[in-house]
């Protein structure tokens, strides 16, 4: 039996099984409205952002990563 930690437990209620037990690994994650739902994009390391409300953006996650630094 796996026992989870309190924090783990509010995510698994939350609906966010998805985060909890996988390595971790930088991403940028852009959150789209579309009706009443967000449609997620998650971009890592080496991957060109794309928004629908910024067709323009000429960024990368390298871009962004490196700055963080």
């Amino acid at each position: 039996m796996r026992l989870f930690s309190p924090t783990q437990q509010h995510f698994r209620a939350l609906g966010a099984v998805r985060h909890i037990g996988k390595p971790k690994q930088q991403t940028i994650t852009i959150c789209q409205l579309d009706g009443e739902e967000y449609q997620i994009r998650r971009f890592v390391a080496g991957e060109k952002l794309v928004s629908g409300v910024l067709p323009e953006l000429d960024l990368t996650t390298d871009a962004v990563f490196a700055a963080g630094t």
